[in-house]
């Protein structure tokens, strides 16, 4: 079976036109800095503050616009800045935490959209199938580092044909297995 890749995903924001251009002004379109392993992703030039009861942080902004705002931080991030980030998979921000985001033209509170992402594995359903899993599967993968090699529980499949076979873990996943440079997985049914 061959081995998954591991990425790390830092702090992010996910925004909709509308609050885009309240950010950054009337008809603002996101910027490419980078692309990213998922197809038609990218990390932007563009960056705002997120800001809690305790502090801010900055991020980047992922493109392309979303339907809906969504803040992706690790759990430390969320502390550091005093607001709530339940674990969730992308998407699944009803009841989530609250932050403010500013921008050089604007700011926008949201009372929802704040998460720590759950973490994950995209799949194509040729993947799948090769991976004996199915969508919304849990499974674990191990990865092996420098001294602090670990396995990774609770990580949900997700099955789509626009995915690139890759599994995220936040910086504290990261940083808790001491990852760096290009790591790979063995998925554990």
């Amino acid at each position: 079976m061959e081995e998954i890749l591991v990425e790390t995903s830092a702090r992010h924001v996910h925004v909709t036109q509308e609050t885009l251009e309240v950010l950054f002004g009337e008809g603002y379109q996101l910027t490419v800095k980078k692309m990213l392993s998922q197809p038609g992703q990218f990390a932007s030039n563009e960056k705002v503050k997120v800001v809690g009861p305790k502090g801010e942080l900055n991020a980047s902004i992922l493109g392309p616009v979303r339907n809906a705002n969504q803040v992706e931080l690790s759990l430390t991030d969320a502390r550091s800045i005093g607001v709530v980030a339940p674990i969730r998979e992308s998407g699944d921000i009803a009841n989530s935490g609250a932050c403010k985001l500013v921008g050089p033209k604007g700011e926008v509170e949201l009372s929802v959209g704040v998460i720590a992402a759950k973490r994950h594995i995209h799949m194509t359903e040729e993947d799948a199938k090769e991976f004996g899993v199915k969508d919304k599967d849990i499974v674990s993968v191990e990865v092996h580092s420098n001294e602090r090699s670990l396995v990774f529980g609770d990580v949900v499949v997700r099955v789509s044909n626009k995915f690139a076979l890759a599994m995220h873990v936040d910086t504290d996943e990261s940083n808790a297995a001491a990852l760096s440079g290009q790591v790979f997985g063995k998925l554990i049914k």
